[in-house]
């Protein structure tokens, strides 16, 4: 048994090694060239929220200028065809196309909209972000690795009561299972986590070169709704984001949830999903989250479930009640 306890110790640490190795070689490859800073409002939002609460600081700004009306319950109406960046421009694009100009209807097709992907993928060309699905055979392992010293620690008692010897078996491999959870999860946080140290570096700088801003935008992108001024706006795209379901059935049969913050390739075509939860990342949302942290999407907080998917020929979901969550698989639209 002494034998076998020292197996089991070897194969803990190498397995520990070798996924720190791993999910550390991922981080530092999505790095690129070293990052850059953020470019605008839209950048920031997507850093610290994801696609959710980069579209709430498009609707919280065109809001409140007048460009946009939100009347009760939850009706959006343009007032004004003037707009300031993409995100915007796919604002009304969707609006005009809305059958009944909803808004929880129309922040989920913004979210899936090509404009917001396209914040995302500019994030993860110049290192900000990870791409999506770039650590997810780590974060499995790192999972399965947790499962199995977990599952040891009964097993070793178990052995112990059968085993003649001083030293219970339990207690020659405890060592070993403490640090095989300590290290699965671990890593499995960090494969989960969707801004690398850059991103969340470029996100704190914007944060303090804009500290001065309060209109609806800024306070939004970096704050959440908890943060907007305006009680009734709050109230309103609180309201769409709950609206949003939080589970489907993909295609294939697969249930999907918004219980963790993953981002996923369907058919190839990359897509960011929303929201973020505490070292995850998620398909959930980001529509009321209170962090104001400035470290990014991986480290955020929301409320409410949504969703988003891109909308060039892929989509984790077919319709806005539809959603995409961790460890679920996305299908093609087209």
């Amino acid at each position: 048994m002494t034998v076998l306890a020292l197996l089991i110790t070897l194969a803990v640490v190498v397995a520990s090694v070798v996924l720190t190795r791993g999910v550390t070689a991922v981080r530092r490859s999505a790095n690129g060239s070293g990052g850059g800073s953020v470019h605008d409002v839209m950048e920031a939002a997507f850093l610290n929220g994801g696609p959710s609460r980069t579209v709430d600081t498009a609707l919280a700004a065109m809001r409140q200028d007048g460009r946009l009306a939100i009347g009760g319950p939850g009706i959006v109406s343009a007032r004004s065809t003037v707009t300031r960046d993409p995100v915007e421009r796919a604002v009304l694009q969707e609006l005009g196309a809305a059958p009944n100009g909803a808004l929880h209807t129309l922040r989920h097709a913004v979210m899936r909209s090509s404009a917001v992907q396209e914040v995302g993928d500019s994030l993860a060309f110049r290192g900000l972000m990870v791409p999506p699905h770039a650590g997810h055979n780590w974060r499995t392992r790192s999972h399965i690795l947790t499962l199995a010293c977990v599952l040891g620690f009964p097993a070793a008692v178990v052995v112990s009561f059968v085993e003649d010897s001083s030293i219970p078996f339990v207690v020659k491999i405890l060592p070993a299972l403490i640090v095989g959870i300590a290290s699965g999860a671990g890593n499995a946080s960090r494969a989960a986590a969707r801004v690398t140290p850059a991103g969340r570096a470029a996100a704190a700088a914007y944060r303090i070169a804009h500290a001065y801003r309060t209109d609806a935008g800024h306070l939004v992108a970096l704050g959440g709704l908890r943060a907007l001024p305006d009680p009734e706006l709050q109230a309103q795209l609180q309201a769409a984001a709950r609206q949003t379901p939080t589970s489907r059935t993909t295609r294939a049969g697969t249930t999907s949830s918004t219980s963790d913050s993953s981002m996923y390739a369907a058919a190839g075509v990359v897509v960011w999903c929303a929201s973020s939860g505490p070292g995850g990342s998620s398909c959930g949302s980001s529509g009321d989250s209170g962090s104001g942290s400035g470290s990014g999407y991986d480290s955020g907080s929301g409320s409410g479930g949504s969703s988003c998917s891109s909308s060039s020929g892929s989509s984790c979901s077919s319709s806005s009640g539809s959603s995409c969550g961790g460890g679920s698989s996305c299908s093609s639209s087209s």
